[in-house]
């Protein structure tokens, strides 16, 4: 796996391969599970390893079926186990929705079914939505001439401006 290099508002982290991106996505299931919140958004261009990374995020929730890029179906739920206990994904992709409110309506019902599961909800494309959805963890994959980079914010890194204004 590529090295990490860490901070209080997050790490950033050199993925040489597919395995290394499915790898990450496994860490990140056990940060998702015990440290909450639940909630993922994924960013990086076409091909930058966004739907991989969600496979490893399944293989670290126990989930056995294959894992493919929700893009034409928008949401897929699978459900595995972990330690003895049920655990569940959401796994949600906005690319196709170019209107920020269908966008907003299909997060809020996918939301809500997350929410009602306990389940991990990771979210391809988030910028598609006219909101930034948290509190969440945050990766955005780039595409390098050594292969990938993740740029891993935990939420204690990123406060959402929906959180924000509920706080004040």
């Amino acid at each position: 796996m590529g090295e990490r290099n860490g901070c209080r508002q997050g790490w950033q982290q050199h993925l040489i391969d597919a395995a290394a991106t499915r790898q990450l996505g496994g860490e990140l299931a056990a940060m998702l599970l015990s440290e909450g919140p639940r909630l993922l958004l994924l960013q990086g261009d076409l091909g930058a390893g966004k739907t991989c990374l969600v496979q490893g995020l399944a293989q670290g929730l126990g989930i056995t079926e294959p894992i493919t890029s929700p893009t034409f179906a928008l949401a897929q739920h699978y459900r595995g186990q972990r330690t003895g206990h049920d655990t569940d994904l959401v796994h949600l992709d906005l690319y196709r929705l170019e209107q920020p409110e269908a966008a907003a309506e299909l997060f809020a019902q996918e939301e809500e079914e997350a929410l009602a599961l306990e389940a991990v909800l990771a979210v391809e494309w988030p910028e598609r939505l006219s909101f930034t959805p948290g509190p969440a963890w945050q990766v955005h994959l780039l595409i390098d001439a050594d292969g990938r980079r993740a740029l891993v914010q935990p939420p204690e890194a990123f406060e959402a401006p929906a959180a924000r204004n509920a706080s004040t």
